[in-house]
């Protein structure tokens, strides 16, 4: 669904399990700063607002989106988390850079995924403007953090789900 027409913060709070047992590793770049800065304290508060204790939460700054794959590859081999929530923004510019480093990192997330068995979080931006971007880290159509730790949540109580019921 087009996020003009859904506001990114909103959620049914009962579709999301109990989270007070999850660990959660947090990917976030520091390009735009002021957008994935954003982006890192709503998924940060709403993991709290599930009960998530601060000492299962676990952030790491990679110095663009491009690096996003590579640091969440790390928590999936270096820690113990549950799920990897990958936050970052990049703005359309006037060179076809904005393709590459888009196509790669939604590419490296989709192999992470299926790699490890884990749930690494999709919380990439990939805007025309500023504004756009701006309206999707707080703005009028909520924070994207907020849906990346929610289907973190979602998702990490969906694997614990298959695996009680074997």
């Amino acid at each position: 669904m087009a996020t003009n027409l859904k506001n990114l913060s909103t959620y049914k709070p009962e579709q999301v399990p109990d989270a007070s047992a999850m660990k959660f590793g947090i990917a976030v770049a520091e390009w735009n700063e002021e957008i994935t800065g954003a982006l890192l304290k709503a998924a940060v508060d709403t993991l709290k607002k599930h009960k998530v204790k601060d000492e299962n939460i676990f952030i790491e700054w990679v110095p663009g989106s491009f690096e996003l794959v590579l640091g969440a590859q790390y928590f999936a081999e270096f820690s113990d988390v549950d799920a990897v929530i990958v936050l970052g923004c990049v703005i359309q510019g006037e060179t076809r850079h904005f393709d590459f480093i888009c196509q790669g990192v939604t590419q490296g997330i989709t192999e992470l995924n299926m790699k490890y068995n884990l749930p690494f979080v999709f919380g990439l931006l990939t805007t025309n403007d500023q504004q756009q971007a701006l309206d999707r880290a707080g703005g009028k159509h909520g924070n994207k953090g907020d849906e990346a730790a929610v289907t973190a949540i979602r998702m990490v109580g969906l694997g614990n789900r298959f695996r009680t019921n074997q």
